[in-house]
């Protein structure tokens, strides 16, 4: 036996499309017209190159941003005129509140514009009474009134509103026409004010169309512009690293063929001129391969980097046998427990040293050099010191952006670094990384 709990909530997807549009539509005029009716939402000024404001001289626009305030003013002063024309005969608190009251309604779509509607709708009635009009549903100032409250607050929203509007405006007043048989000598005026507000609510919700889709189109030609400006740019760049990969390429192909063929261009040549040129010859390979690798990806879009295996710490013994065959005096010291460290640690250290060791003898020649690699529990700490430069070669002028490079390094795993002169004139850069344990442990 099934049982069916009576308080179980029908599934939505069970209902039919012409309820849910139904539901969806109510919702819509409870979101517009009965959530928002208490907000306060104070009209704006005017931006100075607001398009409002292009038919003024260009000294006057930046003291016309009240000008909506300054209109709305202007037809809250025309609907009170309206109401005093009617009852200028009369006197009394009566008279005082047939005029005041959809006034009121004017200058409240300032601060409350659905409110204002409300209150312009609810007020209609009572306002013919008091003002002794029998032509029901819509006193003069009460139809003035209501046409400038149902234009300002569509202008102030969106359509969808002014949809509303007009048909709960469409449902009063036949109700009251019809079905109450109010209307009086002065005959039935419903109709006019539902005539007149459709075409004007027609207007406004065409003039906001316009404004939305000229809104979408400029939004839309910003985002192409800046991807427009983001594509000339990556064009650029990749235009000189095809540049680069082709002069520096071509260079270090023409060293390392001069110096395999320089041994033979000797006569009987010292095995020390040898092994120099071979490792001139080796450096000169192991740059040019580096270098298409690095570069060779913007040469095509099929290009296929060439897969090798990322240097770790564990190179670091054939970089320092390198660069001292180059002429660097360098000594490298390993403390702590040594382990296997993430990838992208170990790379990125690899390179620090890498990148610190040239410099050293680019802007240091001749100076003694210390490599120095601590595995701490926290994480990596790499440290290179190099005395001031000494001898007869003079250092290379001018800064790169190696220590740029190295920083972006470190702050992309969360580290530290600092690079500083030393006090004896040479330079030291120290980097810690932190590495957690389970990532050391993977």
């Amino acid at each position: 036996m099934v049982r069916v709990n009576p308080t179980q909530t029908p599934d939505p997807g069970s209902r039919s499309p012409e309820l849910r549009m139904t539901l969806e539509a109510l919702g819509g005029l409870r979101a517009d017209l009965g959530q928002d009716a208490l907000d306060y939402r104070p009209l704006s000024r005017l931006a100075p190159e607001s398009p409002a404001l292009r038919f003024l001289p260009r000294r006057i626009r930046p003291h016309a941003g009240l000008l909506p305030q300054a209109v709305v003013g202007a037809l809250a002063a025309m609907t009170f005129f309206i109401g005093f024309d009617f009852v200028h005969n009369s006197s009394g608190p009566a008279a005082f509140v047939y005029c005041l009251v959809p006034t009121a309604a004017v200058l409240m779509t300032l601060v409350r514009p659905a409110l204002a509607f409300w209150v312009s709708l609810v007020s209609s009635p009572f306002t013919a009474y008091i003002g002794g009009y029998d032509g029901w549903p819509w006193a003069p100032n009460s139809f003035a009134a209501h046409l400038f409250v149902l234009v300002i607050v569509a202008m102030r929203t969106r359509p969808r509103t002014a949809a509303w509007m007009w048909l709960i405006t469409a449902g009063y007043t036949t109700f009251t026409a019809f079905f109450l048989g109010m209307g009086g000598s002065y005959g039935f005026n419903g109709a006019e004010l539902l005539f007149f507000s459709a075409l004007l609510l027609l207007v406004v919700a065409v003039l906001q169309v316009r404004r939305d889709a000229a809104r979408e189109v400029t939004a839309q030609q910003t985002v192409t512009a800046v991807e427009r400006s983001k594509r000339t740019l990556l064009e650029e760049r990749t235009t000189i690293a095809r540049e680069l990969h082709d002069v520096v390429a071509h260079h270090m192909s023409v060293v390392a063929i001069q110096a395999e063929a320089a041994p033979y261009r000797v006569e009987n040549p010292p095995p020390e001129l040898e092994q120099a040129f071979a490792t001139i010859r080796e450096n000169a390979v192991a740059a040019l391969t580096e270098l298409r690798r690095v570069l060779g990806v913007v040469r095509a879009e099929d290009y296929e980097a060439p897969e090798a295996p990322q240097p770790t710490l564990a190179d670091l013994d054939g970089l320092v046998a390198n660069v001292r065959d180059a002429g660097l005096d360098v000594t490298k010291t390993v403390t702590g427990s040594v382990r296997e460290l993430p990838q992208g640690v170990e790379l990125s250290a690899y390179r620090i040293v890498q990148e610190a060791l040239s410099n050293v003898l680019r802007h240091a020649p001749g100076a003694p050099a210390q490599v120095e690699v601590a595995y701490v529990l926290g994480g990596l700490g790499v440290r290179v010191v190099n005395g001031p430069a000494r001898g007869l070669v003079k250092p290379s002028p001018g800064a790169g952006h190696g220590i740029t490079g190295m920083r972006e390094r470190v702050t992309m795993l969360n580290g530290e670094m600092t690079a500083e002169t030393t006090d004896d004139g040479g330079y030291e850069v120290a980097v810690f990384i932190p590495v957690a344990r389970e990532e050391a442990a993977e």
